[in-house]
């Protein structure tokens, strides 16, 4: 591992500065929302940075679920990821070719799995690419090697569990979906689902969280943005979204202000939004 610990978030000159570190493995985890005509994997073929790896969200999830690349179990996680030669001693760093969107996901998957030394690349590959650093199309030497998993409940919610939370009021509920989406103005992008939000949630759309070259904004922005949507940090906060994709980007916003107590609702809105017997809220709260 790296010696100068990059904590949750590296930059792109970071990265070039100890990419040919021996305990260091890099991730591509791009994945397209459905109805986009992208395929994530055959772009990862043409280009990456060297060495990456490519970690394909829905494989690497629970495919006993009829929901979209929910969490899968710990073994799963960690034949995966010995498969692809990442294990105990690696410094992490995953990245994805829209600047920061399905990254975070996997930040929080190896969170959620016990990982530690995890960390995004701050406006992923399209900083990356503007700054003419190098790429490749060659697959990466895989060497095997073990993974230690110490799963973290307290990091994920069911359903039951934020239902509970949204009648008792008891924790902060954030939603990345944009405004018109959780208002309940725009359709939802997978089929069946009804409009709007989780009653007494709040809309902190992940692009708010963003500047505009796919960065995180820093801590004071970043405090400004919960603020302006009225979220009380003092209590455990659970984020959503429509997948549990874009939530995890408040996750990390959340971490690199310092509110450690925050966990991700899995299921999100593909999963409340096709239940008919939970209650919808539609406007802005």
């Amino acid at each position: 591992m790296a010696e100068d610990d990059p904590g949750i978030l590296v930059s792109t000159a970071w990265l070039a500065a100890h990419l040919k570190d021996p305990d260091l493995r890099v991730l591509d985890a791009t994945m397209f929302l459905p109805g986009v005509d992208r395929d994530a994997r055959a772009e990862y073929e043409q280009q990456h940075i060297p060495g990456a790896r490519f970690f394909d969200i829905d494989d690497i999830s629970d495919n006993r679920s009829d929901l979209p690349h929910m969490a899968p179990t710990t073994e799963k996680f960690m034949s995966r990821l010995r498969a692809m030669g990442v294990g105990d001693g690696h410094q992490v760093v995953v990245y994805d070719t829209h600047g920061l969107f399905s990254a975070a996901r996997v930040w929080w998957l190896f969170r959620l799995m016990g990982q530690r030394h995890i960390a995004v690349l701050d406006g992923g590959l399209p900083k990356w690419l503007a700054e003419e650093r190098p790429v490749e199309d060659m697959a990466p030497i895989i060497r095997d090697r073990h993974m230690t998993v110490r799963r973290q409940n307290q990091m994920v919610k069911d359903v039951t569990q934020v239902s509970a939370a949204s009648k008792l009021g008891d924790h902060t509920i954030l939603d990345a979906r944009s405004a018109a989406r959780f208002r309940g103005e725009a359709p939802e992008p997978r089929e069946g689902l009804r409009k709007g939000h989780i009653p007494g949630s709040l809309n902190v759309p992940y692009t708010e969280l963003l500047n505009d070259d796919g960065t995180m904004k820093d801590v004071a922005a970043l405090r400004a943005v919960f603020d302006a949507a009225g979220a009380d940090l003092s209590q455990p906060v659970i984020t959503t979204c429509g997948s549990g994709t874009t939530a995890a980007i408040i996750n990390l916003a959340l971490e690199r202000i310092g509110v450690l107590d925050h966990a991700l609702y899995d299921g999100s809105w593909t999963e409340w939004g096709a239940f008919p017997t939970l209650p919808v809220a539609t406007g802005d709260a």
